[in-house]
């Protein structure tokens, strides 16, 4: 038999306790080992892959979880091997496992109900591990090799510091043993505990100095306000700041493999979540303003005024896949008018003008960008091609390769010029205009023309008609082809001024349709295009935030009855996840009865699927 080859672990399975740049993935009984996402990870590194509790003469027979913040989860066994011969279990084990950043602690209590004293072991295995988050993301293991002191456990620039109050600490080389040897009195508890303090000299992001500030809104729906309640303990879980700037936080794009700045993400998640929380706008803004691009590098992407893609803490390798991205890459193609956008929002959201006036050079720089940079390949429209052989291939929001797909299936070739990037470069330089102007500063006309311009050749040369209808292509490819599958990116057009109310009608109907309504949000794909498949990662599954920002310009372009439609199959998304809702989702039909499918490697929380929770109930309200 052919041997497996590594795969990306599952997700949808495991229960996850966070708090940015820390999190912690176990089964639902409270052990790692099991499945390939387990284990004890702060920044891009898990620092251990196994943990196993086992109590003398008997086994842990579990009987639930619960999670009541994201920072924290409850275990409970019942322990049948130490009972007397009633009915009743009369033994109990409950874990209290918590989460800050930088630390993780586990108390555990064991409880009697028996008339006898009883001898209780209590035995604590951690494996450590160390592996670099790229490599458990393709299903590898790791060759690290750590030390032990006795107390502290490291490897290279990532360590871990354990504290066990009263247990007898062991290393045999593999993995490390606590052990408590405790007398349980009848119909008496005992409580041991133990913890673990991570630390990684090389970190680019940090837990933010401030608490979250957000105000949720009010909404009469009670199942929109736990959604509400859970997103905004997602999003202050997922907090971070830079070192250098602690005081201005952004959102990480969510977990488990991306716990830093994603340039997009974090955006998006700001934006989506404005009447939430306005302050984090402006910070995530000075953060990715303080690393705009000031040169041309091919190795990095990186152009004059650009803002960047994604920041880590050293070079991001995805075996297989041809991926080697430096640690600061820029390889974005949205960010930059996106950046725009989010300034313009902060500013009508009550921004003072002394504010604004502070972020004048990143905002000449990115609509310079747009502009003199944007359209590499002088198509007349902003489009990417990776230069440097090792880039993503996909530079929008679909990043993966084969997203960006014919009807009949072929893969278009690059470069690639987005239709919602038009849409986004379009408002972004309206409403950068409308700031100069505010400013009294130079320069409005001449973006006033330049968006003109681009809003007719967008009409000219992205509107194709196929047996679906009339559309915008999802883009134009290297020959200027429209390459004319009918996919959810028509979505981000509304709101940004680039199609007539007219043609807003027109997408609205056809993202309404079977083919493209999901009946759970909106898919990625038309169930009419030959590479549609559910569970494909962009080719037909359905992403909250993607059907969330279809959502937040429809209410911006006054289509406020499909808006608040597609508001209320999220909400029903929202309850068939707990109310935590992944990543993205099967693109199957819904069922009469039936529950969202999940896409079993759906990252989980995401910021923007959180964020989403704001934007609907704006939809319902």
């Amino acid at each position: 038999m052919t041997p497996t080859a590594p795969l990306q672990p599952l997700l949808d399975a495991a229960v996850i306790v966070l708090e940015a740049p820390t999190q912690v993935w176990s089964d639902d009984a409270g052990s790692m080992g099991s499945a390939p996402i387990h284990g004890i990870y702060h920044g891009d590194v898990r620092q251990v892959r196994a943990l196993e509790t086992t109590v003398d003469a008997t086994t842990l027979e579990s009987i639930g979880w619960s999670s009541p913040t994201p920072q924290r989860v409850l275990f409970t066994d019942v322990l049948r091997g130490l009972d007397d011969e009633s009915a009743d279990p009369k033994v109990r084990l409950d874990r209290d496992r918590e989460v800050t950043a930088g630390s993780f602690t586990e108390r555990i209590r064991i409880s009697s109900h028996l008339h006898a004293t009883t001898a209780v072991g209590i035995t604590v295995q951690l494996t450590p591990d160390f592996a670099p988050m790229q490599l458990v993301k393709a299903g590898m293991g790791t060759d690290a090799v750590w030390t032990w002191d006795g107390r502290t456990c490291r490897s290279g620039d990532a360590s871990f510091t354990l504290a066990a109050p009263g247990a007898v600490v062991a290393s045999d080389g593999e993995r490390l043993t606590l052990r408590w040897d405790l007398g349980l009195s009848p119909r008496g508890t005992e409580t041991v505990e133990w913890s673990l303090d991570l630390a990684d000299t090389t970190l680019v992001v940090t837990a933010p100095a401030q608490p979250a500030a957000a105000q949720l809104p009010e909404t009469a729906d009670p199942r929109a306000a736990r959604w509400l309640e859970q997103a905004s303990a997602d999003l202050a879980a997922l907090r971070l700041a830079t070192p250098e700037h602690p005081d201005d936080a952004f959102y990480a794009a969510g977990a488990p493999w991306f716990f830093t700045l994603f340039g997009r993400d974090s955006i998006w998640a700001a934006r989506l979540g404005l009447a939430a929380d306005p302050s984090i706008a402006a910070s995530t803004l000075r953060v990715l303003g303080r690393m705009q691009g000031t040169a041309h590098d091919a190795s990095t992407a990186e152009a004059p005024g650009k803002i960047p893609h994604e920041l880590r803490s050293g070079a991001l390798i995805l075996p297989g896949e041809g991926v080697h991205l430096p640690p600061l890459y820029y390889g974005t193609v949205d960010a930059t008018p996106l950046w725009v956008c989010l300034l313009a929002d902060a500013h009508d959201a009550g921004m003072p003008d002394d504010e604004l006036r502070g972020f004048l050079p990143t905002l000449r720089g990115a609509l310079d960008w747009m502009i003199e940079h944007g359209d590499a390949s002088g198509s007349g429209f902003i489009d990417y091609a990776d230069e440097s052989g090792h880039g993503l291939a996909n530079q929008g929001w679909k990043d993966s390769g084969d997203s960006i797909q014919w009807r009949d299936g072929r893969l278009a070739e690059g470069p690639i010029a987005l239709s919602e990037v038009q849409a986004y470069a379009y408002e972004a330089a309206v409403r950068g205009a409308v700031l100069l102007e505010k400013l009294g500063e130079p320069g409005a006309d001449e973006l006033h023309a330049w968006a003109a311009e681009l809003r007719t050749r967008f009409r000219d040369a992205f509107w194709v008609t196929t047996e679906e209808g009339r559309y915008p292509a999802i883009a134009l490819d290297a020959h200027g082809g429209a390459v004319d599958t009918l996919t959810s990116n028509i979505g981000h057009l509304f709101g940004t001024g680039i199609l007539d109310p007219d043609e807003e009608r027109v997408c609205a109907d056809l993202l309404a349709g079977d083919s493209m309504s999901s009946g759970y949000g909106i898919r990625t794909m038309s169930t009419g295009a030959a590479g549609y498949w559910p569970l494909s990662y962009h080719g037909g599954s359905v992403w909250t935030h993607d059907s969330a920002i279809a959502v937040h310009g429809m209410l911006r372009s006054g289509l406020d009855d499909d808006a608040r439609a597609i508001a209320r199959q999220l909400l029903d998304v929202a309850e068939g996840f707990d109310y935590r809702v992944p990543e993205l989702h099967s693109g199957d039909a819904r069922v009469p009865g039936g529950r969202p499918v999940p896409y079993p490697a759906a990252c989980r929380p995401q910021a923007w699927s959180a964020a989403a929770a704001v934007v609907c109930a704006q939809a319902l309200a």
